[in-house]
């Protein structure tokens, strides 16, 4: 094998007589093989149809573009949500409560976010997407806050994170995250991962000292490094006065409308079924866009109502066919293994299909 020198003696070579700039070029394609209009044409512009990036929420933000946000949980509703054009989709934590049926959102684990990220990630080619760090994730040290982050990237095809509070372990947890290259959604006022110190899903900022806080918090996790903050169930004019303190948008659900965007979940403003955070704290703040929850629970006692009469399936819901020569001969091979009775089933069965077949037409 040729020795390192032998190989920069035949490159020198090769480039001996040029003039200094084709020197110069050619030296550096030696470094890659990639084409040099990849490596130094620049950033490419934005297609509306790629992927929602941080510049374009910068760009909508400094448009006053109102920005949308929906909280999804599988593939079907991510689809639903790039078909739509919502600009971010969060996988939230909510899914504790609104897909596995616990009371509060604090139960879910890291393994079960990364599911539902991952469902979503194939469905939504649009949207960004932002993963909720599971409560008991990112609290203990940096090393936590950003192990957790990096498995949201890596394995759960998010583009950002998002976490809740704005307790000084929380800000630093941002930073830390930030500074690891990972974008941070913050998330202030009703914080549903604190409900023991809230005293359960309770609004805040209804008086001056929490109403200050709300708006001390928002700018700390934006000094932190956050490219948004969700402000959940304070008064508008608190949100209000928090989006002007700021120089990053915020999300707004239950904030009234200041905020530079506004999120909800996805089955609220479905209006599909209850589940336990509806059963006990009606989330006042939603709008129902559509009354799903009627419209399955009618076509699923519809279709109990006439799997029990025998309506269905009826001919129509029956597409197979087997010719009746090959239902002879399936019967015969039934009959030799002494199954007469499932051959009578299956020659009984064939009239009454063209039974009913003749009567319908």
């Amino acid at each position: 094998m040729a020795s390192f020198s032998a190989i920069r003696a035949s490159v020198a070579s090769i480039i001996k007589g040029q003039s200094s700039s084709k020197r110069a070029i050619m030296g550096f394609r030696c470094l890659s093989n990639v084409p040099d209009n990849t490596v130094y044409g620049g950033p490419k512009s934005q297609n509306p149809n790629q992927r929602v990036t941080l510049a374009h929420l910068r760009q909508m933000y400094r448009k006053g573009e109102p920005i949308t946000m929906v909280t999804a949980y599988d593939y079907s509703a991510a689809v639903h949500l790039d078909t739509a054009g919502i600009d971010i989709c969060l996988v939230g934590d909510s899914a504790s409560m609104v897909v596995h049926g616990h009371d509060t959102t604090l139960p879910i684990t890291i393994d079960e976010m990364l599911v539902h990220c991952r469902a979503v990630a194939r469905g939504a080619t649009r949207p960004l997407l932002v993963g909720d760090l599971p409560f008991g994730t990112y609290e203990s040290s940096t090393n936590q806050a950003v192990d957790t982050a990096v498995r949201f990237l890596k394995e759960g095809g998010m583009d950002a994170i998002k976490l809740e509070g704005g307790a000084p372990s929380r800000i630093t947890a941002a930073k830390a995250i930030v500074e690891a290259g990972i974008a941070v959604m913050g998330h202030v006022g009703l914080t549903p991962q604190a409900i023991s110190v809230l005293g359960g899903f309770r609004p805040q900022g209804k008086n001056i000292a929490s109403a200050v806080k709300v708006v001390d918090t928002a700018i700390a996790l934006q000094e932190a490094g956050c490219f948004t903050v969700v402000l959940e169930c304070v008064p508008a004019p608190v949100a209000a006065a928090a989006t002007s303190a700021l120089q990053i948008p915020t999300i707004g659900i239950g904030a009234g409308p200041f905020c530079s965007g506004q999120v909800l979940v996805y089955h609220d403003l479905l209006g599909m079924l209850q589940h336990p955070h509806h059963a006990k704290v009606t989330p006042k703040f939603c709008k129902q866009y559509a009354h799903v929850g009627d419209v399955v629970n009618k076509a699923l006692l519809e279709y109990k109502e006439e799997v029990t009469n025998g309506s269905f399936p009826s001919s129509a819901h029956s597409p197979y066919k087997i010719s009746a020569s090959d239902l002879d001969g399936f019967a015969n091979e039934l009959q030799k293994r002494g199954l007469t009775n499932a051959a009578s089933a299956a020659h009984l069965a064939l009239e009454k299909i063209d039974n009913i077949e003749s009567s319908s037409s």
